[in-house]
């Protein structure tokens, strides 16, 4: 049976594990097995379904695939940019950008939209924080929050104006369980953690040429950690589901088979705490500015 736990105060109750909706939308994928995938998602207990205006495809299918089941999921996007016409990172921008994404999910209301990781200057222009509440009093938004790493989470943990943050929490970017968290905690504010599998960088012999892999792998490599004979992935993911604080943790897949695994994976429930110490541990004793990753 699939942990729920409340989004910090905002009366939602989210699945420990949640569905990064990036890959649904990949024109690799057909109409018909992205319907089938998000099908499954939801009959694997999953009802945290996260998407944004930049995954392709992604928010559109969800809109077609999981039409007469939307009680049965908590729907979050993103939103600040990609408005036809509209300056990015404006008031109408945001507001347009919510009506869009209603059409395009099939929905009367989006239960989380995030800012997508923009700056604190942008978080501070006149308007743009303000749209976003104006659809929640609207009843359009049940839950504004925003999407990313150190001064801008920071800036959005203190504002007052989000009920939610997203932030990358994993064995590789520790960072924010140290501050970020306790304070999201203290306030009554939802955390859901990105990149739970840190990218995944132990499938690479070689470093990796994208930048984000790359960073992840240059940190595995320098923590030199033993896994116990454990596999990376299960270790990655019970790591991060189980950080104090964290409420759900988003994994994306185009395979039934990677997310069942990943079910199975959470139901062990907590790594040991030695475990989860060295972990820790590691993280410290190599931390050079290892900042969170956008």
């Amino acid at each position: 049976m699939m942990i729920r736990r409340p989004l910090g105060n905002t009366g939602l109750q989210v699945s420990v594990l949640g569905f990064g909706a990036g890959p649904v939308g990949s024109p690799e994928l057909s109409e018909s097995e992205a319907e089938a995938l998000l099908k499954g998602v939801l009959d694997a207990g999953i009802n945290l379904l996260d998407s944004a205006p930049s995954y392709g495809q992604s928010e559109e299918r969800i809109g077609r695939a999981l039409q007469g089941r939307r009680q049965d999921f908590v729907l979050s996007t993103k939103c600040g940019y990609g408005v036809p016409g509209v300056e990015d990172w404006t008031g109408p921008c945001i507001t347009q950008g919510i009506e869009l994404a209603l059409r395009r999910l099939r929905t009367d209301f989006l239960d989380i939209v995030h800012f997508h990781s923009c700056p604190v200057e942008v978080l501070e222009r006149p308007g743009v924080v303000d749209a976003l509440r104006h659809a929640v009093q609207q009843g359009k938004v049940r839950v504004a929050a925003y999407s990313g790493e150190s001064a801008p989470l920071s800036w959005a943990l203190h504002s007052g104006a989000f009920g939610s943050v997203q932030t990358s929490v994993n064995v590789f970017d520790q960072k924010v369980m140290d501050w970020a968290l306790p304070l999201a905690r203290e306030k009554g504010i939802g955390v859901i953690a990105k990149r739970p599998l840190g990218n995944a960088p132990w499938r690479h012999a070689e470093r990796p040429s994208s930048p984000d892999v790359a960073t992840y792998w240059d940190r595995m490599r320098a923590m030199g950690l033993d896994t116990g004979g454990m596999d990376w992935s299960e270790l990655t993911l019970r790591f991060a589901a189980f950080v104090p604080g964290v409420a759900s943790c988003i994994v994306g897949t185009t395979r039934m088979e990677n997310l069942q695994r990943n079910v199975y994976a959470l139901e062990k429930g907590p790594l040991p705490e030695a475990m989860v110490e060295r972990i820790r541990n590691a993280f410290r004793q190599h931390d050079h500015g290892w900042e969170g990753l956008i």
